[in-house]
């Protein structure tokens, strides 16, 4: 990896989900502007907010896809991120494990 790029590996967020009040939503519905979780398989050096391993968040409309040995990843600029979850922000006692 080159400069500020960051490769993440999809979570497969796909089919059927529920809703917080335990209504089940079908894969087909409709959906406003949505952000998606991540792994972070590979950052580059000048890189400073997110490690291998974390969970990001990001916008899947601001992606640039790209295969690698028939496994599908997404390249992306840090700035692109919009939050990280790790656990070594989970240090404090005021800590939510989020850096935004």
């Amino acid at each position: 990896m080159l400069h500020d790029r960051v490769l993440v590996r999809q979570d497969t967020g796909e089919g059927e989900r529920r809703s917080g009040g335990g209504i089940l939503i079908p894969a087909t519905a409709a959906v406003g502007k949505r952000l998606a979780w991540a792994e972070v398989v590979a950052v580059g050096q000048n890189v400073r907010t997110v490690e291998p391993g974390d969970r990001v968040l990001y916008d899947p409309e601001d992606r640039a896809e790209v295969e690698v040995r028939g496994v599908g990843y997404v390249l992306m600029r840090e700035r692109d991120l919009h939050a990280v979850a790790a656990d070594r922000f989970e240090g404090s006692e005021d800590s939510t494990g989020l850096y935004l």
